[in-house]
């Protein structure tokens, strides 16, 4: 076994991580549909969009990325630990990951775009998120 702990090899690691889904994730859903059911309609996924953020409300000029805590590195949360194994490997890629979101955000906002970021962790427990999300939209 080699020295980064990893029992898969560079071609079955590759073949596991294509798989991970980028979009029309769990949590992604669960929040389309709370949206939905609020009364709110969007667009999904406009990749003219820096970012391509999960929802956007063209009208309000308003978007929201929901981010997995784990590919985004929420700091503070369970599911944001970097892992213990292969960290030469992670911690650039996660750092990468939090570098891309800080720019597209930014020309977001550049375009004059205001942005909400909702965590993967915030749609397990929506107690208040339905609130916060009526609050953002609302608030043009």
């Amino acid at each position: 076994m080699s020295k980064n702990h990893d029992t898969l090899s560079p071609e079955q690691r590759s073949k596991v991580m294509s798989r991970v889904k980028n979009k029309d994730t769990k949590p992604e859903m669960r929040v389309r549909r709370m949206i939905h059911a609020m009364g709110y309609r969007y667009r999904i996924h406009r990749r003219k969009l820096p970012g391509s953020p999960d929802l956007v409300f063209p009208e309000r000029r308003k978007v929201i990325f929901v981010h997995g805590c784990f590919w985004h590195h929420h700091e503070d949360c369970k599911h944001g630990r970097i892992p213990k194994s292969r960290p030469e490997y992670w911690v650039p890629k996660l750092e990468k990951n939090m570098s891309r979101d800080i720019e597209n955000q930014a020309k977001l906002r550049e375009m004059g775009w205001d942005i909400m970021v909702i965590w993967e962790c915030e749609t397990e427990e929506a107690a208040g998120l339905p609130n916060r999300i009526m609050s953002f939209l609302e608030d043009w």
